[in-house]
């Protein structure tokens, strides 16, 4: 886990949507594009439609929609979190 997906998984104990996440992370949107991607495919991060909808890990289209989902650290990545 590198330094920027640790900051990210610490904004991520309750769900946020990109925007806010961006906001308080004040990340290059790429960037943080890049590193919620790796988080995703670790499965360390879950997607969300809504705050109430969440998508599978194979229904993910992080490619077009990932400024549209909210996040959420999955139990598997607040156990990496934790264990840094």
């Amino acid at each position: 886990m590198n330094k920027k997906e640790f900051e990210i998984l610490d904004e991520l104990y309750f769900l946020v949507s990109f925007d806010d996440l961006q906001e308080a992370l004040n990340y290059d949107r790429s960037e943080l594009r890049d590193n919620l991607k790796s988080l995703v495919r670790k499965k360390w991060v879950k997607c969300y439609k809504t705050v109430n909808e969440d998508i599978e890990w194979n229904q993910v289209d992080f490619e077009n929609l990932f400024d549209k989902y909210h996040y959420l650290a999955s139990k598997e990545g607040l156990i990496a979190h934790n264990s840094r």
